[in-house]
């Protein structure tokens, strides 16, 4: 018996795949998690800027990126960009602008919007 924590390398390179696979997916947990840390953010600029409650934020920024056809991690980076004094790049701007007067006003966005 070993206490080694080393696999062995099988002969057929099931444990390179094995590896090759969890290395992947660790990567996209990474990126995952990051995202959400910058869309979080985003939301607190929101709420901070506009006075919205978080989950009016959330939805701001997922109408802004259905309308622009942009990530939504990209309309987050973009939101965070601006409160640190950038501008806001078109048509990011003119959609959050509409995003938020709808939530305003409790409107959901129609089909043809």
């Amino acid at each position: 018996m070993t206490t080694s924590r080393e696999q062995r390398p099988q002969a057929d390179g099931t444990r390179d795949a094995t590896v090759a696979r969890l290395e992947q997916e660790n990567a996209q947990l990474r990126h995952a998690v990051d995202s959400h840390a910058t869309v979080d953010q985003a939301i607190g600029v929101l709420a901070a800027a506009h006075r919205l409650p978080p989950a009016a934020g959330f939805e701001v920024l997922r109408e802004v990126s259905q309308h622009t056809n942009i990530k939504l991690h990209t309309v987050a980076e973009s939101l965070i960009a601006w409160a640190l004094g950038k501008s806001l790049p078109e048509p990011v701007g003119t959609e959050l602008d509409a995003a938020v007067q709808r939530s305003r006003r409790g409107k959901a966005p129609s089909r043809s919007e």
